[in-house]
């Protein structure tokens, strides 16, 4: 009877070591972070004295495959990240040319747009807008003067035909009156005659 006793104890006992060592495993692999892992190992497992803890080696089983795993997928995660970053390195890269290209377009563009092709030379903008003025100025000048200068000759000219058809009027005037005075001075000389030969 007391041998069935110890036996129905010791079968409690290994039942409830068992039920309590898978529930351990079960939470050995469940948990997912390893510090955790470490903390319920050591928490749940028998102490010999201050320093030893007896440990079951499939315990230690569970944990190695799960930090192997954790360090597997750690290392996954890792080379993911370097391809990532070479990647993102290099369109980076492609990235820092295309704008170096732009800027060295944009710079040709402002000196495009800064310049002006004038008589075969390329000519800043400003330089080329004072010629331009200067020129504009010197033909209003040279437009004026010639404006000026037609008008003051056309007044001589009207002033001149002016003169010549008085001169005219006074030379007709001449004319007649000399034609007058040579008709008179005929007549007198017929009349002087015609006493003479009476």
């Amino acid at each position: 009877m007391m041998s069935r006793f110890l036996f129905f104890l010791f079968f409690i006992l290994c039942t409830f070591t068992s039920q309590g060592q898978l529930t351990l495993q079960q939470q050995l692999q469940a948990e997912s972070d390893i510090n955790t892992q470490f903390s319920t190992l050591l928490s749940q497992s028998k102490s010999q004295d201050a320093d030893f803890k007896l440990i079951r080696r499939s315990n230690v089983e569970i944990i190695r495959k799960n930090v192997n795993d954790s360090l597997h997928t750690y290392k996954k995660e890792i080379a993911e990240l370097k391809a990532k970053t070479g990647n993102a390195s290099g369109t980076i890269s492609n990235l820092q040319d295309t704008i170096t290209s732009l800027q060295q377009q944009l710079a040709e563009e402002k000196t495009k747009t800064q310049t002006i092709g004038f008589l075969g030379t390329d000519m800043d903008k400003g330089v080329y807008h004072t010629i331009v003025w200067a020129i504009i100025c010197t033909l209003a000048i040279a437009l004026f003067i010639l404006a000026i200068s037609f008008k003051k000759a056309r007044v001589d000219a009207i002033e001149h035909q002016k003169t010549a058809e008085e001169v005219q009027n006074d030379f007709q005037t001449f004319k007649k009156k000399a034609m007058e005075k040579e008709q008179l001075l005929r007549r007198q000389l017929l009349d002087e005659q015609l006493k003479k030969n009476s």
